[in-house]
């Protein structure tokens, strides 16, 4: 065992000279830190919530039906079904959770189940647990080895597919144009010779 104590001598001298005593310190450095203690989940979601981090949480062996529209996160452990929305925020759905619902977001993180339609304006992520059945819009996709997804992909980025509509659309005004003024100079040209 390890006792800190003083030395006899100083002790005379601190009771001889209190106005000018010393009292020997330890440096901080010997003395070990507490380990640090481990988080719980509920403490994680606690603060990401406190935080604003964390716009909802649907726990496991929860059941909720309709639409869901949320800011930042949300995150699907239990299961919910009917439609979810968010301009801005991420999808994160758990290894036990499942969801039955289209899905229109910024970003999906999927470990469980989904079955729908997921458009992502940023990315799409599947873990080695996801499964996924629906067609899926995103720029960019990562799919873990092991993930099963069952449907088709689209890849192009949405400003630019929207552009590309827009001028298909344009193209095909202006080529109706071009058939109609056809067609009127072909009927003038048929009246000048009836005449």
């Amino acid at each position: 065992m390890f006792r800190v104590s003083k030395n006899p001598r100083e002790e005379q001298a601190v009771n001889d000279n209190s106005a000018n005593a010393t009292v020997p310190t330890i440096p901080s450095a010997s003395v070990p830190s507490p380990p640090p203690r481990a988080v719980t989940e509920s403490e994680v979601l606690a603060r990401d919530i406190k935080d604003g981090k964390l716009s909802g949480f649907v726990g496991a062996g929860t059941v909720l039906k309709g639409e869901a529209t949320f800011k930042a996160l949300l995150r699907v452990d239990g299961h919910l079904s009917g439609r979810i929305t968010s301009a801005d925020g991420t999808l994160i759905v758990s290894v036990g959770g499942q969801v039955d619902a289209d899905i229109e977001v910024a970003v999906a993180i999927i470990n469980g189940t989904v079955n729908g339609d997921i458009i992502a304006s940023k990315r799409i992520e599947m873990g080695r647990a996801a499964k996924v059945t629906g067609n899926i819009q995103t720029p960019a996709l990562v799919v873990e080895n092991g993930a099963v997804f069952e449907g088709s992909c689209r890849m192009l980025q949405l400003k630019e597919a929207q552009d590309k509509r827009r001028e298909e659309e344009a193209r095909l005004a202006a080529s109706e144009e071009e058939v109609r003024a056809e067609e009127e100079e072909a009927a003038t040209e048929l009246s000048d010779y009836a005449v």
